[in-house]
Parts: structure tokens; sequence; C-alpha cells
């Protein structure tokens, strides 16, 4: 009985790859064969955040919310070397080290297959994808790696705060432009929706459930559900790009390819920094992966507002969107596999 609860993760993980393909694979046939349901399912928006979409992401992020301990919140102290590391990714090193791959691969590398005037755009789509860390599916992340859910949900909030501070002035120097139109709409909304709302209801929810000696039963159920529902965003989000990635799957590729450079170099470059500071798996998982994954919907609405719905700049913030789910689940795999060597390291 006690091998119960674990059992869903583990067939989830030993075929990850062949689920992943294959969600990717149903997105983008269903996307081309049944365009006008996904056109409308991709229009029922708030503030460029997806209804259906942010759905599925409550349905993934909910047993976390409700694993963590928030009498213990205090705790999360004791691993501030693993919040200075991810802090430093994310605002020191990320940013820049796309900025820099941009320039590298699309102003020259790729430059011959490009329309000359749309590359500066592509790059500033790359660069405001990586300005801003990723709110909501962070949780699942972290979960799928095992790490201390105190850890995540602080240093999430955390980013959040700094966010509202640095996104423009780091987006403007990286762009060369005076001022930046934040969508404060998206961002607050993405804030109430992933992280208020939800944190809320997971702490009454854990107090009742405790108190009725519930918790590991509805965790036991919910936890299929949440994995079902990410494997259903990766659907969904193939889908809604399904004909576009067919029309134009060259220039697809060549976007995706400075992107899932730059989600692999931030996430090993966190994690190896916190090896070498003796920092705990837990926490160094979630670190690795906060320090690599993006807040795609406030990309996507800034490159909207900054250079039009049909730029090249909203163009590269959406090819972001189809990578950083499938992306980083591998990963979440380069973590969970790597755990004896990473832990072997801490002696």
């Amino acid at each position: 009985m006690t091998a119960k609860p674990s059992q869903p993760m583990g067939v989830f993980a030993r075929y990850l790859t062949l689920w992943v393909f294959l969600s990717i694979v149903a997105g983008i046939g269903l996307g081309a064969w049944f365009p006008n349901i996904f056109h409308t399912l991709g229009g029922m928006e708030v503030y460029h955040i997806n209804l259906p979409v942010a759905l599925l992401i409550w349905a993934m992020i909910m047993p976390m919310l409700l694993k963590i301990d928030y009498s213990a919140l205090h705790e999360v102290w004791e691993h501030r070397k693993g919040v200075g590391v991810t802090l430093g990714i994310n605002w020191l090193v990320k940013p820049f080290s796309m900025a820099l791959l941009g320039w590298i691969f699309l102003q020259y590398l790729f430059a011959p297959y490009l329309e000359a005037d749309k590359i500066p755009e592509y790059i500033a789509g790359l660069i405001l994808l990586a300005a801003a860390p990723c709110t909501a599916m962070v949780f699942v992340w972290s979960k799928l790696v095992d790490g201390n859910p105190q850890f995540t949900l602080s240093q999430v909030a955390l980013n959040d705060v700094i966010m509202v501070i640095a996104f423009a002035p780091i987006v403007g120097l990286l762009l060369g432009v005076a001022s930046i139109t934040i969508p404060w709409n998206t961002l607050f909304l993405s804030v109430t929706l992933y992280i208020v709302i939800p944190v809320l209801l997971a702490y009454v929810g854990r107090k009742v459930l405790l108190a009725k000696g519930k918790l590991d039963d509805v965790l036991h159920v919910m936890d299929p559900i949440s994995m079902t529902a990410l494997l259903m965003t990766v659907v969904l989000l193939f889908a809604f790009q399904g004909q576009q990635i067919l029309a134009q799957p060259l220039i697809i590729l060549l976007l995706s390819i400075p992107i899932i450079i730059q989600v692999y170099f931030n996430s090993m470059l966190a994690y190896w920094l916190n090896r070498k500071l003796k920092v705990a798996h837990c926490v160094a998982g979630p670190s690795a992966l906060i320090g690599a994954s993006n807040f795609f919907e406030l990309a996507v609405a800034a490159a909207i507002a900054l250079f039009g719905f049909e730029s090249g700049a909203a163009l590269a913030t959406v090819v972001g969107v189809l990578v950083e789910v499938p992306v980083m689940l591998s990963v979440v795999a380069i973590v969970n596999r790597s755990k004896n060597w990473y832990e072997r390291g801490l002696i």
C-alpha cells in the first residue's frame, strides 16, 4: 500500500519521452485538422492568459501546493544559498545569455535563412522570453524532481516581486530602448491566478484535509490527474500553433535552437553551482528549473504590446511556449537521473 502513491509518477517518468513526443504529435495534428476548434480555445484569453491552459495548470500545481507546510516557510532561510543561485541565474545570467545567443545564431549563423528585417524582432522576442522567470509551471517541475515545496513557493514569490522592479530596466537595456511598455494586467493577473488564489485555497484545503485525515488520500487521487493535465497542456500548446508549425517549420526550428541551448545552459549552471555550494538536492533541483524556465504569458503580451501581433518578436515568444514544456521535462529527467551523482558530491 505504501508504494501506491508513487506509482503513477513512476510510470510517467519511465515513459516520459514517449508521452511528450506523442502529445506533441497529437497537438500538431489536431491543430492542423481541427483549426476552428483550437482557434476558439486559443481565443479564450484574458490579458493573454489562456483560460483552458490556466485550468490545466491549476490541476498540475494544486497537489504540490497542498503538500506545503505553510508553518515551516521560515525554514527557507536555511536554503539561502539555493535562493542566491536562482536569483543570480534568473536576473544576472539568463537575459544576457539569451541576448548573446540570439545575436550569435540569428544575426550571424542563421541570417541567410531569415528575413533581414525580422531578425531584430526575433532577437527582441528571445530577450523578452528570458527576462522574466516562470510563475506557474515551476511548481510542476519542482514536484517532478521531488523539490522542497517551501523553497519553491518562496523562490517564485520572491521572483515575482523582483520582476515588478527589474523586468523593464533589463529589457530596456538589452533592447536599447528608453522605455518599455509592461503589460501590467498580464503580470498581476498571472500572479493572482497562479500564486495568490491557489496558495490560499491550498492553505485552507490542507488544514481541512489534515483535520479529517484525508490529505494523503486526496493527493493519491490528484497525482495522476496532475500528470494527465500536464500532457493535455502539451497537446493544447502545440495544437494552438499546429498550422503555423506546419506552414513555417524552418523558422520555428531556427528560433527554437537558441532557446533550447539557453535552457540547458542556465539550468545546468544553476545545478552545478548548487552542487559546489553543497546545497541539498531537493533545493538544487527546483533551483535549476526555476533558473531556466520562462514566463511565456508575460513575454507574449510584452512582444505584442511593443512590436505587434504579427511581429517576429511575437513569433519568437510563441516558439518559446512550444519549447518550454518538452525541454523542461528533459531537464527534469536529467536532474532526477543525476541525483546519486549530485548527492555523492555533497559528502
